[in-house]
């Protein structure tokens, strides 16, 4: 059954200040709502900000800054056409020159023209990603200018780092079997060894340079040594990276005080097939769908203005959370 609801757009009041012994009328600010998907790599931002759009009509911008590129999609693990269920994708394999750097301010000027035209359009931008620096320039911009325009709610998809590791390493050993990583890291080998702009800065590249260097003048057994090597290497900075990562959403929570739901999934990454499945639904997507839709629906503050946006159908618990 198809439900109709709305989204509330938060109004808050300019302070009144006096003249000539009377109050100025009171001038209302409109504020549009954002939703932010962070979490370490490999964690599941983008399965849950794609689970989010199952419930509520939304567009999502990718604030990950080696997916922005074009390229590399087996490496970035960029999310297939396929798994992106129909839902708008902006930032995603965008960037057509892999050979410079798509910097904070290339992001905050591209992601906030996209925000707009998906307000627009009466959908929720969700902006989901790993590059939190990203999402730092964004939000606490020098300006005040996101802040002003935008409330936003952020949800953390969390993992107990020994079994994210093990899930990394299982998820690039996967890569290198099924999924022809080796075949699609070959032509981004610079002979010159030059791994720090653009698209060559994917973890991966430079882990395969002596690699592909060495491969056609070693024996097999050599080969396959570097080859299980350069895997290892992979395996080790990507789990580096998920821990720098984390680094940054505890300094954003604890240093910067933002405020960030988080979700455990530690339970989701011990289960396998429709086990965890059942309990990714139970501890992460359906809690993170009632947040939320009290972030979009509830009107605590004083959100008196409602703009018409039809909300997909949802379980009970999301549409009682929506209304409560």
């Amino acid at each position: 059954m198809t439900i109709s609801m709305f989204m509330c757009r938060l109004r808050q009041p300019i302070i009144n200040v006096p003249s000539t012994g009377k109050k100025l009328n009171v001038r209302q600010l409109e504020k549009e709502k954002v939703v932010v998907v962070m979490g370490a790599t490999g964690a599941g931002k983008s399965r849950l900000s794609i689970d989010l759009a199952t419930c509520f009509p939304s567009e999502i911008i990718n604030s990950d800054k080696i997916q922005v590129y074009q390229g590399l999609d087996i490496v970035t693990n960029k999310v297939s056409k396929e798994d992106q269920g129909g839902v708008p994708h902006h930032l995603l394999g965008t960037v057509l020159d892999t050979n410079t750097d798509f910097t904070a301010n290339d992001f905050c000027d591209t992601s906030s023209e996209a925000i707009q035209s998906i307000t627009s359009r009466h959908h929720l931008p969700i902006i989901v990603g790993g590059s939190n620096s990203y999402l730092e320039a964004l939000i606490d911009d020098d300006d005040y200018k996101f802040r002003s325009r935008y409330d936003f709610c952020c949800l953390w998809v969390d993992v107990a780092m020994p079994l994210l590791h093990s899930y990394v390493a299982e998820r690039v050993d996967l890569m290198f079997r099924n999924n022809g990583m080796v075949h699609e890291l070959r032509p981004f080998f610079s002979p010159t060894g030059d791994y720090s702009k653009g698209l060559r800065r994917a973890i991966g590249v430079p882990e395969f340079d002596h690699y592909f260097r060495r491969e056609g003048f070693v024996d097999d057994e050599t080969k396959q040594r570097l080859l299980e090597k350069a895997i290892k290497e992979i395996k080790l900075n990507t789990c580096k990276l998920a821990m720098k990562q984390l680094g940054k959403i505890h300094r954003l929570r604890n240093v910067k005080t933002w405020q960030i739901h988080r979700l455990d999934a530690t339970p989701v990454f011990r289960k396998r097939g429709e086990e965890a499945n059942q309990a990714w639904k139970n501890l992460v997507s359906d809690p993170s769908a009632m947040i939320v839709a009290r972030f979009l629906y509830n009107s605590k503050n004083n959100a008196n203005v409602v703009s018409g946006l039809r909300m997909k159908p949802a379980s009970d618990t999301v549409l009682a959370a929506a209304t409560c």
